[in-house]
Order: structure tokens, then C-alpha cells, then sequence
């Protein structure tokens, strides 16, 4: 794990904790609202079978990590982590973000970036869609994200009586952080228009059994981002890195062969 404080242009210093694993073509792999733990065991998967080498940055106020008052919206940790590939000077990087992450991956796309050449959106929240009613996702009890996340949601069901008091603040942690980037809607009225300037090959993958970003909105991804492909992952929920890994990577897997 490393600490970098990036150079953020009309942002300032940004401290960002790294965990890298594998060699070979270079992917950034952003969590969701579930923390860096929720993707971490699929980083390691994904480098030792596709032979890449993966970046999970923590998305700061995450994990008991700080958060600059400058840095507020989606659309700051977007430009957070073009700094972060400029700082690195990494090129040729795909982008791959679940939930939140996949709404970042998107920011940074419509932002754009020489050193960005591919997007993949895994169950990606940030649109506002015509007929489907933003989740409200702060009013859920933990048992019931489960069952929004799941499509086997018992195999995944947590206890909280059992988490450590480490645990548990970290949780609150990552909940305020999330309600600060995400807003109570979880949504940008003003993205799909942005979207409409990508330039790079994207990715939207959704979860069939997802009810926190249901299909909808991925067709929604899909439709507004020129040359999108779309594609429906059966039998899996809001987080296919957990539930259907190998399923997950047979899809990028695919895309990086036809990008």
C-alpha cells in the first residue's frame, strides 16, 4: 500500500492510499459505497489471471482515510484520480469502477484524459433516469442492502453484532463519505448531457437481480455514452466482483479483447 499526496489542479493536495498488485497493461479499479474491501480480493483475482497490473485507490474520507473539504462531489475524485494517473504517469489505463466508482469512471471519462483508453461501468449509480425512483439508499437497514445488493443475498448477509468497534466506525465512516459525494439522491441531473462527449470505448455492465442501480439505469449509461456496449450479467446483484467474480472477469475479459 502506498500514500501519494497528488497535485490536483484548482483542488490542491489530495493524500490518496494506493494498493497495487500484478504487472502488465494497467487498470484502476474503483470501489463503491462498500468500501476498498469490497473490490480488493477481485484486484488480486483479476491481475493473476489476466496477467494486468491493478491500482485500488481508497477514495478519500473511506476507510478512516481524510477528506479535504475541497474534494465534495464525484466529479472532484474524478479529477483526483486524472491527477493520480498524471502523477504516476501511467498511460494506456482502463478505468473500472462499481457503483459509485463506476459513476467516477464515468466523470473522468466525460472529463477526459490522454492516459485514459477504456471505461467499464459495473453497476454504476449517478443518473437520473426517466420512471425509475432514486433508492434511497441511507433509509435502508444493513439486512435490507443486502437484499438490494444480492441476488443470493443470505450467502452475503452480515451480522453487525459481530464487527469489532474498529469495524463499526469505519462503516460510519465510509457512510458519511458517501453521502457527502453522492448527495441523498445518489444521482447528477446534469450528467447525461456530459456524457455525451466521451471519446473512449466504454463498457456498461449491469446485475440482473441489482435493485440499488437497477438495469435501467445502466441502458440509461449505455444510451448516452457514444459507441457504449451494454451487457446484463445473470444471476448476480450490485456487486458482481463479490458474488460472480469469474463471471465479471469473463466480461472484461471480452471487452478488452474487442476494444
Amino acid at each position: 500500500m502506498a500514500a501519494y499526496d497528488i497535485r490536483v489542479p484548482g483542488i490542491g493536495p489530495v493524500p490518496v492510499t494506493v494498493t497495487e498488485t500484478g504487472s502488465g497493461p494497467v487498470h484502476l479499479l474503483l470501489h463503491g459505497g462498500a468500501g476498498p474491501q469490497s473490490v480488493q480480493e477481485f484486484a488480486e483475482r483479476y491481475a493473476r489471471v489476466r496477467s494486468v497490473r491493478v491500482l485500488t485507490p481508497v477514495h478519500p474520507g473511506f476507510g478512516g482515510t481524510p477528506r479535504p473539504e475541497a474534494v465534495s462531489t464525484i466529479a472532484d475524485l474524478a479529477t483526483v484520480y486524472i491527477a493520480l494517473l498524471d502523477e504516476l504517469g501511467l498511460d494506456e489505463v482502463t478505468v473500472i469502477g462499481n457503483s459509485i466508482g463506476g459513476w467516477i469512471a464515468a466523470e473522468m471519462a466525460s472529463q477526459g484524459s490522454d492516459r485514459i483508453a477504456a471505461a467499464v461501468l459495473v453497476c454504476a449509480v449517478g443518473l437520473e433516469v426517466p420512471g425509475v425512483t432514486p433508492m434511497d439508499f441511507f433509509g435502508l437497514r444493513l439486512d435490507e442492502i443486502a437484499d438490494y445488493s444480492y441476488h443470493r443475498p443470505d450467502a452475503f448477509r452480515m451480522d453487525p453484532s459481530t464487527f469489532s468497534p474498529q469495524q463499526l466506525e469505519a462503516m460510519a465512516g465510509n457512510r458519511v463519505a458517501l453521502q457527502v459525494y453522492g448527495g441523498e439522491r445518489m444521482a447528477d441531473p446534469a450528467l447525461t448531457e456530459r456524457l455525451s462527449g466521451v471519446k473512449i470505448p466504454v463498457l456498461v455492465l449491469s446485475g440482473q437481480s441489482d435493485r440499488i442501480a437497477p438495469p435501467e439505469i445502466g441502458r440509461a449509461y449505455a444510451a448516452a455514452i457514444p459507441g457504449a456496449r451494454y451487457e446484463l450479467l445473470p444471476e448476480t446483484g450490485h456487486l458482481p466482483q463479490l458474488e460472480t467474480p469469474d463471471q465479471l472477469v469473463t466480461a472484461l475479459a471480452a471487452f478488452a479483447a474487442g476494444k
